[in-house]
């Protein structure tokens, strides 16, 4: 058990030494860093851990190699990953036949397996280190710090890479010193709208109050986001960390984790790191010596994307129907138990131990004036490095979509990037050089959100974007307030209606009239914002809405009622492969004699005869 600060810093020079000699190789062994991401647990990275683990029994060299189990490496769409050190080269797209030859040809023969390097794919150049490649050269890790480093699972780990040196300097300092540090650096929540963190601390340390309490929201309910899930299953020390010093902040002793029960993982994670810092006397009574005293506990979450605003969080933990209430009162005032809380997301949490540890300077040297640091995303959709990344606050669209996410595959163009998940918009080309921040997305009618990032490229279309997160929230509203209850359906029916190519234009000024209202007179942050999707592609995309009201055409052909498959007769090979296909037998022709022809009054347009020609005769129209 650490009792002192003085024994938090011996005990981590040891196992910071310890950590180092496992990248340097001091202690002369070789380790095979097996990414222990959800992504690349997915992928099977699990069976390569057993398969290394039997291959290194099987030749007796378990004195000279070793295998490590990480966190993520943040390059998703090329997992699972294996980076060997201290010789330091990463291979990807590893299967667990490629094992043996990586031990045998690199570890034991020093010889790299160019074959399972990154290939970059504007270049096609094959890439050894990590640091080199494209995806990772532009990224600062502040709230990731740690991810793809340490064992996840392994105190000591996280103690060698700096876990806990940011409470040790929050206790030497009085609870008013900590929030201004805090309120200098510039932190904004990073879970949706940017309100200034060390604002909302000093609003709840200003209360009297006999108990206060921490609550972080590791509900994360937008759409391919999966930002506080990496962060809970790679560090989670950190994150207990942050509500720690938060804690001792505001004057809190009781912290509660809000965590949707769909992240087994990180839950089993957060649970135990939770037991090891009571056990090593970081969470409890009189922790490091100072008479602070704070404990932390989890509860789950179903789900609910309603629960991400914070007075529906609460109600929620207090075992009530997660549904927002008017504020005032803030939660800083009165919250959880009708006592002053915060709320804060697992990431600006994390972010927090950064700045108590290196100090404020070092981190605004990161961002913009009104938006200091990082910020993670979760980058998906039409792009070549699909994965988590984390960017200095400034950084363009541009540089996140070509030069980290390494552009659109396949030649395509990019039509555009969703930022803010369902409460977010859609950003066209024209502000691929837009800075990212707060206060620019939110101008431009997006916003940062959590941090999902989905690009588009030209074969989407943007009035079915609108219509897939019209169905999401439509779906995710609590029904509380009309405006949201009715106007979310409403609009998800207009859309509908355009897509199948039946709408008319007094449709589309009433889907426009409701999308307005909605913004305006809506309860909570879910429903002011559940037609950003909507009033964004139409701001930015409005000819795509006419060609399918007055044309009754999809520009990009998604809609399938207004599209057809139709067999160029001229690329035809009379094969009659199309046909063999079809689930419905709409398609005709003789073999060998007579192009083949697909009857559309038949055709369900399952896209069957265009997938399985093998020469570009069928077409979308």
């Amino acid at each position: 058990m650490i009792r002192t600060v003085d024994e938090l810093k011996a005990r981590a020079a040891v196992c910071k030494e310890l950590l180092d000699s496992k990248f340097n190789g001091s202690d002369g062994k070789t380790y095979l860093m097996i990414c222990g991401g959800g992504g690349c647990v997915a992928s099977g990275a699990m069976k390569l851990e057993e398969e290394c683990n039997r291959i290194i029994a099987e030749k007796n060299i378990g004195d000279k190699v070793a295998v490590r189990k990480v966190g993520c490496f943040g390059l998703c769409s090329q997992g699972p990953f294996i980076r060997i050190y201290p010789e330091d080269v990463l291979y990807r797209l590893v299967k667990p036949e490629d094992i043996e030859e990586i031990i045998e040809k690199d570890v034991l023969g020093g010889e790299i397996v160019e074959r399972l390097l990154y290939v970059d794919p504007t270049t096609g150049e094959k890439i050894a280190k990590q640091e080199n490649i494209p995806f990772y050269k532009k990224q600062k890790r502040i709230a990731l710090h740690g991810c793809g480093v340490i064992n996840p699972e392994s105190f000591d780990e996280a103690l060698g890479c700096g876990a806990y040196q940011g409470l040790a300097n929050a206790l030497a300092k009085d609870r008013q010193e900590v929030i201004n540090d805090i309120l200098a650096s510039g932190l904004r929540g990073r879970g949706g709208g940017g309100f200034p963190t060390g604002r909302k601390w000093q609003f709840a340390y200003n209360q009297d109050s006999d108990e206060k309490y921490v609550i972080c929201n590791g509900d994360e309910g937008d759409p391919g986001a999966f930002m506080d899930r990496s962060v809970l299953e790679d560090n989670p020390l950190s994150v207990i960390e942050g509500m720690t010093i938060a804690g001792y902040a505001i004057g809190a002793s009781e912290g509660y984790f809000y965590v949707r029960a769909e992240y087994p993982t990180a839950v089993m994670r957060l649970r135990k790191a939770i037991k090891m810092a009571e056990e090593e006397g970081l969470l409890g009574d009189n922790i490091l010596g100072s008479g602070f005293s704070f404990r932390a506990s989890v509860r789950l979450g179903a789900g609910a994307f309603v629960c991400g605003e914070e007075t529906a969080l609460i109600h929620s933990i207090q075992g009530m129907r997660g549904m927002p209430r008017p504020r005032p009162p803030f939660p800083a005032v009165k919250g959880l138990w009708d006592k002053p809380s915060i709320v804060n997301n697992v990431e600006t949490l994390a972010t927090v131990p950064y700045i108590m540890r290196e100090g404020v300077e070092e981190f605004t040297k990161y961002g913009t004036a009104g938006s200091k640091g990082t910020k993670v995303f979760a980058l998906g959709g039409k792009v070549n490095n699909v994965g988590l990344v984390e960017i200095p606050m400034g950084t363009t669209m541009r540089e996140l979509v070509y030069d980290i996410g390494g552009g659109i595959p396949n030649g395509k163009k990019f039509k555009a990037i969703q930022t803010g998940g369902p409460s977010g918009g859609c950003l066209t080309e024209a502000e691929l050089d837009v800075k990212i921040d707060f206060d620019n997305l939110v101008s431009l009618g997006s916003m940062m959100g959590s941090g999902g990032a989905i690009v588009m490229d030209e074969d989407n279309c943007m009035v079915d974007v609108a219509k897939f997160y019209m169905e999401f929230i439509r779906d995710e509203s609590c029904g509380k307030c009309t405006p949201c209850r009715i106007g979310t359906k409403r609009m998800l029916e207009i859309l509908t209606k355009i897509t199948l190519g039946n709408a008319t234009m007094k449709d589309f000024e009433e889907l426009e009239t409701i999308g307005n209202a909605c913004q305006t007179n809506s309860l909570c942050s879910l429903g002011q914002t559940a037609a950003n999707p909507v009033i964004s592609t139409i701001a930015n995309f409005y000819d795509e809405y006419i060609a399918h009201i007055q044309d009754k055409k999809c520009p990009a052909k998604v809609c399938k009622n207004l599209m057809q498959y139709k067999i160029n007769e001229d690329k035809c090979k009379k094969c009659s492969l199309c046909s063999r296909k079809c689930p419905v037998n709409a398609i005709s022709g003789e073999v060998g004699k007579t192009a083949f022809v697909i009857d559309q009054d038949k055709c369900i347009k399952c896209g069957m005869c265009m997938a399985s020609c093998k020469f570009g005769a069928v077409e979308k129209v």
